[in-house]
């Protein structure tokens, strides 16, 4: 299968917005991001962003990096957002209820390389890496499932 890749040069934190509410759109139970890059690359803005566009009611969406898994009731159903990083075995990933959520909601996940016999074939990977400007940002999606085709259709560059 091939691997499909995007790329795009963002100028600042809200081409990163701009992206993933686009991507949210798109989105369907089932369907996995895995967000990888840096401390500090701009994954949690990514998938909070995400988040809140599809909420029903406006809440907070705090970074999931001390309680690992934080879910939201959405427009489209159960959205999972997980920060990985403290993971140590990926035992863990079935203690967190993690690979039935994968199958069952849209799961956006911080940290996939933990992850590891546990990441699906079908997931779209984002990495968010920072370039030599104060707030710029080079966003890398990659996708061999042709479903992710169609999803990051409304992806434009500025």
């Amino acid at each position: 299968m091939a691997t499909n890749t995007l790329k795009f040069d963002l100028k600042n934190a809200d081409g990163t917005a701009k992206l993933a509410r686009v991507l949210s759109m798109n989105i369907q139970s089932g369907d996995t991001i895995l967000l990888g890059g840096p401390v500090g690359a701009g994954k949690t803005h990514f998938a909070r962003s995400f988040i809140k566009s599809l909420l029903i009611t406006d809440e907070d969406v705090p970074s999931p990096t001390f309680t690992l898994v934080q879910t939201y009731e959405t427009q489209i159903g159960e959205v999972w957002h997980a920060d990985l990083y403290r993971l140590s075995t990926e035992q863990e990933i079935e203690e967190l209820g993690l690979s039935d959520a994968m199958t069952e909601a849209v799961c956006l996940i911080e940290w996939p390389d933990r992850l590891g016999s546990y990441t699906p074939t079908d997931a779209l990977s984002i990495d968010i890496n920072p370039l030599s400007a104060l707030d710029e940002r080079c966003l890398t999606a990659r996708w061999s499932h042709p479903k992710w085709t169609a999803k990051t259709k409304g992806w434009q560059h500025d």
